[in-house]
């Protein structure tokens, strides 16, 4: 199933090459004139639920804010979430937050943190972000805007181990992310295979035929978000009529 997405930076819709987030060589692929409310208004239009609006770095919560204002209930909210905001967020529409730095700790689990995050929301409300680069043959989860490599490998017993905190995965990956040169299809597998809850994968999908393969891969447990190569941001690979045309035959009785 295809899951939309609305990325902020500094206050406007953008999408970008994840891998350069921290980098004094930022690269931008698009920067949109429309509102994030704007998308998140097409999102409820056509019933797509469970897409996330991922705040990168400061100035962002007034369009988020507006987002969730405009489809509530709809999207997920990530981005400098911890136990001290994740329910204000839920509070103002959100229908899950999503975390990752906020848990890691010196590159390790912050273990005390998780737990304290669920006691907060509860598990049904949290959305783990285990987006990850690859060195050697693994997977490693990174995190500060996917500058900093992690001890925690993505492999079957992370998945099944974080899976008792939270309700979802959402998978960056970040040496493909914003390329629109393919999506990484061995990583695709290994969460087809490993994940016990729903997942959603993001990275490097350029054509609508992406969404086949991941749902071939993924084994019907994988969900991609399309950023870069969609039409409604600036992209040529994809049309976002095409991809809801897609969901709707997913659902549709058989």
């Amino acid at each position: 199933m295809f899951r939309p997405c609305i990325d902020l930076h500094e206050g406007k819709v953008k999408q970008i090459v994840g891998g350069t987030l921290g980098d004094s060589g930022l690269r931008t692929n698009f920067v949109s004139e429309k509102p994030a409310a704007w998308f998140a208004e097409l999102y409820k239009r056509d019933g797509l639920f469970g897409g996330h609006v991922i705040m990168l770095g400061v100035g962002n919560e007034s369009e988020a804010r507006s987002a969730h204002a405009a489809f509530p209930g709809g999207l997920q909210i990530g981005g400098g979430i911890n136990s001290a905001n994740a329910r204000g967020w839920l509070d103002v529409g959100a229908s899950h937050v999503i975390v990752t730095s906020w848990v890691f700790r010196e590159g390790r689990v912050d273990w005390e943190r998780l737990g304290e995050l669920v006691k907060v929301i509860g598990k049904d409300k949290l959305v783990l972000d285990l987006s990850c680069r690859k060195r050697g043959d693994d997977y490693f989860v990174v995190t500060d805007r996917w500058q900093k490599f992690t001890e925690l490998v993505v492999n079957e017993q992370t998945l099944k181990r974080f899976s008792e905190f939270c309700a979802e995965f959402l998978v960056h990956a970040v040496d493909v992310e914003g390329l629109c040169k393919g999506i990484d299809g061995e990583l695709v597998d290994r969460l087809g295979r490993w994940t016990p809850i729903p997942t959603t994968y993001a990275g490097g999908a350029n054509s609508i035929s992406d969404l086949e393969t991941v749902t071939k891969l993924g084994r019907g447990k994988i969900d991609l978000t399309i950023g870069s190569a969609l039409d409604i941001f600036g992209g040529s690979g994809v049309k976002y009529a095409d991809a809801v045309a897609f969901n709707r035959r997913q659902t549709a009785p058989r």
